[in-house]
């Protein structure tokens, strides 16, 4: 594969301001990929087998698939043999690790070029391209779309980490910003929602458009995370990706809910409610005169998301309460749709993607799906590895070396076009 000449002289897009909001929610040649091929690896299961390739006992990893699946993963993520060791005294504690990746973590300088997409209904969102990488990268390279968490964008820090990551590979990489996110601009009255998929069909679909011999990526954060997992299953017979990764997603949105208003998680809500009405009163003359059941007031002074998405989301999208909402926005319900390869990554100690709001039995029995949990991470955290403190976070070796896994067997021709899931020369693909 083509490498990307040396990244030119770099500057900032825009200024960029580290604030607590900047923590969360987060073609003719292309063949579809392979499966996965459920397991649940136990820590007893890599004992009786020591001839196989071992993950670390610190990591809970579920595997869709069997022991050959698993081996052919472990082979390809090697930071998975490793145990997994927070950063002193940073990772001890999911709040420090947190808050302390969104204010101190560095943030990479990288010259953006943006194109601003309208969309059917009239609106925009904003895809920001490394600038020069359509006059240097081959049209073939591998194409990595990054959806960032809420009210989160191309100048986020881990989207950044993960954005340089991809291109020092030779990778082609976008940043989707949704509609008022990272200064993309709002032209109609209406944001973007967990539930709202239509953005991000046009942008695949445009991006595939244009770069036909690319295997097109994507990668996802909290929810970004929730929205790309929700496409990948109604998207399921018909997705242009070859495989996608999931990271602090929510999952269930009504369970993320509940702890979000529990001690200490009060102050990720206020700041991300003080966010969403900052972008809101950027666009208010858009909403001026709303009628029905809009209640302007409310989502213009919000103190919590809940509030925000009660005066708007909820109302704009058609729900009838917000628990209605979330209940049918939340991604957990997809997994079992997924037929692509799909990896998730979840710290245990989330505080805002809950560990017992993972779908652990639909990806255990989904052939294409893989889940990592970390002990810690916080959220947007993982404070660990080699780039730990001030670095990339833990998990983006682990997710490019999953996305190059796959791309080497695309690339190779390994993949068919009949169903993935019941053919056993896509299995063997897969697992090498």
């Amino acid at each position: 594969m083509a490498r990307a000449p040396p990244l030119s002289p770099l500057y900032h897009l825009r200024p960029i301001t580290f604030v607590p909001t900047q923590l969360l929610f987060p073609s003719p040649i292309r063949t579809k990929p392979r499966s996965i091929s459920g397991i649940h690896v136990s820590s007893a299961a890599t004992d009786a087998m020591p001839s196989h390739p071992e993950h670390h006992p610190s990591l809970e990893i579920i595997a869709g698939g069997g022991v050959g699946a698993r081996d052919s993963v472990l082979l390809a993520l090697k930071t998975l043999t490793r145990p997994y060791t927070p950063f002193p005294m940073i990772g001890w504690n999911r709040h420090m690790e947190t808050i302390f990746a969104s204010f101190f973590r560095s943030l990479p300088d990288v010259r953006l070029r943006r194109e601003c997409l309208r969309t059917q209904d009239n609106g925009c969102v904003a895809l920001d391209w490394v600038s020069g990488d359509h006059r240097h990268l081959p049209p073939e390279s591998p194409l990595l779309i990054l959806l960032p968490g809420l009210t989160g964008g191309s100048g986020d820090s881990y989207v950044r980490h993960m954005l340089v990551r991809a291109r020092s590979k030779g990778w082609r990489v976008v940043v989707f910003n949704s509609r008022g996110c990272g200064d993309s601009p709002v032209t109609t009255p209406q944001f973007y929602s967990a539930s709202f998929l239509g953005d991000m069909r046009e942008v695949v679909e445009h991006v595939a458009a244009r770069y036909p011999k690319a295997n097109l990526y994507a990668v996802g954060w909290s929810l970004g995370a929730n929205i790309l997992v929700r496409y990948l299953g109604q998207e399921s017979h018909t997705c242009h990706l070859s495989g996608a990764v999931s990271l602090c997603n929510p999952f269930n949105l009504v369970i993320a809910d509940e702890d979000f208003h529990k001690g200490f998680n009060n102050v990720y809500d206020k700041a991300l409610a003080s966010s969403l009405c900052k972008i809101f009163k950027k666009h208010a003359l858009l909403f001026e005169d709303m009628g029905g059941e809009y209640n302007i007031p409310l989502a213009a002074n919000a103190k919590s998301v809940r509030d925000f998405d009660e005066g708007l989301t909820r109302v704009s999208f058609g729900f009838k309460s917000v628990d209605d909402y979330y209940s049918n926005s939340s991604s957990s319900d997809s997994i079992k749709h997924v037929r692509i390869p799909l990896l998730c990554i979840q710290a245990a100690n989330d505080p805002i993607a809950p560990s017992r709001g993972i779908p652990r039995e639909d990806i255990k029995e989904n052939p294409n799906c893989l889940l990592i949990v970390t002990p810690q991470g916080g959220h947007l955290g993982w404070v660990a590895g080699v780039g730990a403190p001030l670095g990339a976070p833990w998990t983006d070796p682990v997710v490019m070396d999953f996305l190059e896994h796959l791309e080497r067997g695309v690339s190779k021709g390994l993949a068919s076009s009949v169903d993935l899931q019941q053919t056993s020369d896509v299995q063997k693909a897969f697992t090498g």
